[in-house]
């Protein structure tokens, strides 16, 4: 697959790519013109400098890299977050701070990741009755977990 993609500005900044051949995601790079302090339990909109046309039938996922969540409680709301095949914005991330202290977030620093997957689309059929299952509406820890 084929991804057209626009620097629309920080054009300074590397492109996003896959960090080891096996990546399951490219890396987002934060495009913000200043460092920005995010003070715990705080959340910012930290813009990506860039904006794709992804082919009909697909969508991006936008996740949280894992090292900035265990090293210093940094997540992303809306997790995962979809850019939609017809999206043609910037990209953009909602950044929180779950930690202790305060984060500084400097320009370039990778802050998410973006993978592409394949989009099914239903049809949706009211009907008056569900089938049965065994789990029935139970739910939240109702398979034993």
């Amino acid at each position: 697959m084929k991804i057209a993609i626009k620097r629309l500005h920080s054009f300074d900044m590397p492109l996003p790519r896959y960090m080891t051949p096996d990546s399951s995601g490219v890396d987002l790079y934060a495009a913000n013109s200043e460092d920005i302090t995010i003070a715990k339990g705080a959340r910012v909109l930290v813009a990506t400098g860039i904006a794709i046309s992804i082919p009909e039938g697909y969508e991006a996922q936008i996740r949280p890299r894992s090292g900035l969540a265990l090293k210093h409680g940094l997540t992303l709301l809306n997790t995962p977050g979809t850019i939609d095949a017809d999206y043609r914005g910037e990209i953009k991330v909602i950044v929180i701070n779950l930690g202790d202290k305060e984060y500084i977030l400097e320009r370039g620093e990778r802050i998410a990741q973006m993978i592409f997957s394949r989009v099914e689309r239903a049809e949706l059929i009211e009907v008056e009755n569900l089938d049965d299952t065994a789990r029935g509406a139970g739910g939240f820890g109702h398979t034993g977990v």
